[in-house]
């Protein structure tokens, strides 16, 4: 019996299992990213009540009526107005943030769509092809051949498996990276804080500010990275939903309000936030270091059944 005349046969099998299989990561990545989309939807949509309320309570103040002569007579309507514009802003930021995200998960969405599009129905073609090749296999009656087919399905779950752990560790790494800048900006926030509570005066508030708000634009681009990775984990069979927290962008707004108590309470809730960022961080490095450990393991499996099927095409 000639081995090489199921080379053909084995070459057709290999590229409709590699497409069986990626339609069927595909398919999973979907399941998830509508997830994605529907919480986030949800979330905009209470977000965007609350910030309908937030305006409207502004415009009480700015354009006069019980609320804003309450506050003349309190002597502090000013005070007031700032403090609600300074609550607008922050839900009007978080409203921006959660619309642009939207917009990122429906473009990978589009993406996944058209990329299956793309694929057709391979599963149907594998199964054509396999009903061939085991004919062909039993009409050889070549225990080789017989063996090499095995070999060859188990190098294509191997192969399909390592790629897809590896695509998770990858992602992992990226979120690991986007999650370490956001840390480093709240470090610096923290430092900060720190000397505000003794006294650093506007410098101090200018530095502590920059960094916060460099936080947070990072930990938007940080949750899109654990997004991708949850779709990767999703597509082993690991589900995981990873949220990073919200930075408080009312800390802008205490300038206004600059004292030794509201400092104390600005490094409060940047030290919760720091911790819980770290939470999220451990977890991240964690999971991509058990990914690595498997992925080593899945690349020797891989080496030893290409080193029996070489033993067996060379004999």
């Amino acid at each position: 019996m000639n081995v090489t005349l199921f080379d053909a046969i084995d070459e057709e099998i290999r590229d409709a299992r590699d497409r069986a299989r990626r339609r069927d990561q595909l398919t999973r990545q979907r399941v998830t990213l509508i997830r994605q989309i529907d919480e986030v939807r949800s979330l905009l949509k209470e977000l965007e009540s609350q910030l309908a309320k937030e305006d409207r309570d502004v415009a009480k103040l700015e354009q006069g009526g019980f609320t804003a002569f309450v506050s003349g007579l309190l002597g502090n309507k000013e005070e007031n107005l700032a403090r609600e514009r300074a609550e607008a802003a922050v839900v009007r930021q978080r409203v921006d943030g959660q619309r642009t995200r939207l917009g990122w998960l429906n473009t990978d969405l589009r993406t996944t769509d058209q990329s299956l599009a793309q694929l057709g129905n391979p599963g149907s073609e594998l199964d054509v092809l396999l009903a061939r090749k085991e004919r062909m296999l039993v009409e050889s009656a070549d225990p080789r051949g017989r063996e090499l087919a095995d070999i060859a399905a188990q190098l294509a779950s191997v192969g399909a498996d390592l790629r897809e752990h590896e695509e998770a560790r990858q992602a992992g790494v990226a979120a690991s990276q986007a999650v370490g800048y956001v840390l480093r900006h709240l470090g610096g926030a923290r430092g900060a804080s720190t000397w505000d509570m003794l006294g650093g005066g506007v410098f101090t508030d200018m530095v502590e500010h920059g960094h916060l708000q460099q936080a947070d634009q990072a930990a938007w681009h940080a949750q899109r990275a654990l997004d991708t990775f949850s779709r990767e984990l999703a597509d082993i069979g690991v589900r995981a939903n990873p949220r990073l927290p919200e930075v408080d962008t009312r800390w802008f707004a205490d300038v206004f309000f600059d004292n030794i108590i509201t400092d104390a309470i600005k490094h409060q809730r940047i030290a919760r936030t720091g911790e819980a960022v770290r939470n999220v961080a451990d977890w991240v490095g964690g999971t991509v270091n058990d990914l690595a450990v498997r992925c080593a393991e899945l690349t020797r499996h891989h080496d030893a059944l290409a080193r029996r099927r070489e033993q067996l095409l060379s004999a």
